[in-house]
């Protein structure tokens, strides 16, 4: 798995609007990896990172989430829980085998990073915690990171 101060990947994946969506990691970045969409722990943690996102966004940070499943999934539950920004389908792994996460079982465990200048800044493990916090933990520490004098 990729730790603080590795290379981040460039990578390229369509969002749940099918719409090709291609990171480098030079712009400070949250990208968290969720095993599926419509479960209780996975909802509670995109609602936060909605929640939150005018708050992300206020301080210069993108916001993408992450799971094995396809586009269409994606569409649904992202219309179902109104948000707005970008899930990304990696159907076969790839964004997570970047990242250095077992895909063994179909999807990938719980893993947010924070990447900024092409590198990983923060790597956090959700499942450690409660997901309904997990997202102001990663805007309180991004903040810090990102934001001079604030």
């Amino acid at each position: 798995m990729l730790e603080v101060g590795d290379p981040a990947p460039t990578v390229t994946a369509r969002n749940q609007h099918g719409e090709t969506v291609s990171l480098d990691f030079d712009d400070p970045t949250v990208l968290y990896f969720y095993p599926k969409n419509f479960t209780g722990g996975c909802t509670i943690e995109a609602n936060g990172f909605q929640a939150a996102l005018p708050e992300f966004r206020e301080v210069g940070v993108g916001v993408y989430g992450v799971s094995m499943e396809d586009t269409e999934s994606h569409a649904e539950f992202a219309d179902e829980e109104g948000i707005i920004f970008d899930l990304l389908a990696d159907p076969d792994g790839d964004l997570a085998d970047a990242f250095g996460l077992d895909t063994d079982d179909g999807h990938t465990d719980r893993r947010t990073f924070v990447l900024a200048d092409g590198e990983v800044v923060s790597v956090y493990d959700p499942e450690l915690a409660d997901p309904s916090g997990h997202a102001r933990e990663v805007l309180r520490e991004t903040r810090n990171e990102f934001v001079r004098g604030g």
